[in-house]
């Protein structure tokens, strides 16, 4: 076995979806959010996690999945990226997993376009594929840099 990778896993929609384990800084269960007007459709809204401002992502319209059922609370996978703190929002949080960083592989053929832009590769797995998700990319689409700058101090 080659180098190894880390990812947190959680599910969108049924997918199994990994999250590199060096971003995550907890998980939090469903938070009241506020409204971001003019935002990203993206962006959820913004989390009061103790006393600090963080935008929730959610993972299932990033990745152009059905909306999350009434009633269902999400989950938040919160993220920390350089000096700044993002939610993904997903369905449920799984497990920490290490995959052979060379086993690799394209994503499955049903992710094409802006969804496949969102996926870095794929790993098989015993029961199935972890999606190892570009959190780069996640971030530029969801235009979550402006959202963080533009909405600098503002209170939920």
């Amino acid at each position: 076995m080659g180098p190894s990778a880390r990812y947190v896993s959680c599910r969108a929609d049924g997918l199994l979806i990994g999250v590199n384990v060096g971003l995550v800084q907890q998980v939090t269960a469903g938070s009241d959010m506020t409204p971001v007007p003019l935002a990203s459709p993206l962006v959820a809204g913004l989390l009061n996690l103790r006393g600090e401002i963080v935008t929730a992502v959610d993972l299932r319209r990033c990745l152009q999945l059905a909306e999350r059922p009434a009633g269902q609370r999400p989950v938040h996978v919160v993220l920390r990226i350089a000096d700044d703190r993002v939610s993904l929002m997903v369905d449920e949080i799984g497990e920490l997993l290490t995959v052979d960083a060379d086993a690799v592989e394209e994503p499955p053929p049903g992710f094409r376009g802006a969804r496949r832009d969102l996926i870095a590769g794929a790993f098989r797995l015993g029961g199935g594929v972890l999606l190892a998700l570009d959190i780069d990319a996640v971030l530029a689409a969801s235009g979550t840099a402006n959202v963080n700058v533009n909405l600098e101090g503002m209170r939920c």
